[in-house]
């Protein structure tokens, strides 16, 4: 079973093909991307939403509030995006 068909199966729904593809080819004209892209892009932000969404319950948590609140979120993408810059 082919990549992209595993992860159409896990995806409802994507996002809009034309418009990753037309924005690539503006912003990257030499880039040579495999057919499959728009479903690997669309999954990248997926789980970025759930690692998210995750930091901000545990933030929310420690601080020990009921509701997550727009502190929690942004102390979460802060520590998220420094992970995952390597």
């Amino acid at each position: 079973m082919a990549l992209s068909t595993t992860v159409s199966q896990w995806i409802k729904h994507k996002a809009p093909c034309a418009f990753l593809r037309r924005t690539f080819k503006q912003k990257k004209p030499h880039l040579l991307l495999e057919t499959s892209y728009d479903l690997l892009i669309h999954f990248n932000c997926l789980l970025f939403v759930h690692r998210l969404a995750e930091e901000s319950r545990t933030n929310a948590c420690k601080s020990k509030s009921k509701v997550i609140k727009k502190d929690h979120v942004l102390a979460a993408a802060k520590l998220i995006l420094k992970k995952s810059r390597g």
